[in-house]
């Protein structure tokens, strides 16, 4: 969601901050990025973040991602655009 806000495929994310936004432990947070990064879909060091495959990167999270991402373009009075993501 954070790549939905930003203007950039680059952008700086540390894990620690991942973790508190997330509420989640930090060592969860590398877990998740390594298995990702793996994957092909990141890549991440030292807090920057390069999306690498975002359409793999969505379709590899949950079907929340939608309801959430849809709920904040709301909010944020984004309108809806016509491609899939």
């Amino acid at each position: 969601m954070t790549h939905d806000r930003m203007q950039s495929d680059e952008f700086l994310l540390t894990q620690e901050f991942l973790a508190m936004m997330l509420g989640a432990q930090r060592t969860g947070v590398t877990a998740a990025a390594g298995a990702l990064q793996r994957a092909g879909l990141i890549r991440y060091k030292r807090g920057n973040v390069t999306i690498i495959d975002r359409r793999g990167l969505v379709r590899r999270s949950c079907e929340c991602y939608g309801v959430s991402k849809r709920e904040f373009d709301r909010l944020l009075g984004i309108r809806p655009m016509m491609q899939s993501n």
